[in-house]
């Protein structure tokens, strides 16, 4: 088995440090009893999370948040399986360019995406809508499920499949008991990492969002906009905490390994 070498650890641990520091110093900031962003290294308290609850309009972008993530991220992977199933599977004409145009949305500026979504969006007078939000946001995160769900493709022996039918399954039977068990794994993973993407986006929101439709992003962004406290902090602190437990919880019952590459070890 080959080792790294010390250089190559000493550059990883530096590497992960650069990466979590920031997310460390946000939930240490939270826990302040300042009114003012400060580390709480002279006494720490949880007053500013206590604070959330008196805000009711942080309690309703969240909710609305959490709704909007759910329905975007099924929505997301309604598209992506067929999409998957097609492209990783058989061989047509034009399999690329389609592969190319679905995984387009990661290659475009959110900025760029809220923009031309505004312009589309005003001239159906769907925009700052609740439909409005769940096709851009569903649009936008559908990439994710779609590799994730392709991965989990590349993992299927057909010949199970067709050992199914040659027994008298049905396509919908085949489906249902061999291909969707099968793929459940990249379905899981693609509908978890397409729900955080919908939650945490913030950028095309902004264009989007109206009084009545508000993200817990948009919200912590207008607040930013007046003040600068540590109810911000906290708030974040909570996000992460929220996706740090999905991650757990999709290690355990699938292992994030497993998901990343595809295949079973």
């Amino acid at each position: 088995m080959m080792r790294n070498s010390p250089l190559a650890l000493i550059f990883h641990a530096l590497f992960s440090i650069f990466m979590v520091a920031p997310l460390v110093v946000v939930c240490l900031v939270a826990f302040t009893d300042k009114g003012y962003l400060s580390m709480p290294f002279d006494g720490a308290s949880f007053r500013w999370f206590k604070e959330i609850l008196e805000r009711p309009e942080f309690i309703e972008a969240f909710w609305f948040s959490l709704e909007l993530g759910v329905v975007s991220a099924t929505l997301a992977l309604a598209l992506a399986i067929p999409a998957a199933l097609a492209i990783g599977r058989w061989s047509f004409p034009g399999r690329g360019a389609i592969n190319a145009f679905l995984l387009s949305p990661l290659m475009i500026p959110h900025l760029v995406l809220g923009v031309a979504f505004l312009r589309f969006f005003s001239e159906l007078n769907i925009n700052g809508t609740y439909l409005g939000l769940v096709l851009a946001h569903g649009l936008m995160i559908m990439p994710y499920a779609l590799r994730l769900v392709l991965a989990s493709t590349s993992g299927i022996d057909p010949t199970l499949e067709h050992a199914a039918q040659s027994l008298g399954a049905s396509n919908w039977t085949t489906f249902k008991r061999i291909t969707l068990p099968l793929l459940l794994p990249g379905i899981a993973s693609g509908w978890v990492l397409a729900f955080i993407t919908s939650f945490d986006e913030l950028t095309m929101s902004v264009f989007l969002a109206s009084p009545s439709t508000t993200t817990l992003p948009v919200r912590m962004y207008l607040h930013i906009e007046e003040t600068i406290d540590p109810l911000v902090a906290s708030v974040s602190a909570m996000l992460i905490l929220m996706t740090l437990i999905l991650m757990a919880l999709l290690d355990k019952f699938f292992g994030l390994e497993r998901l990343m590459v595809g295949k079973g070890h």
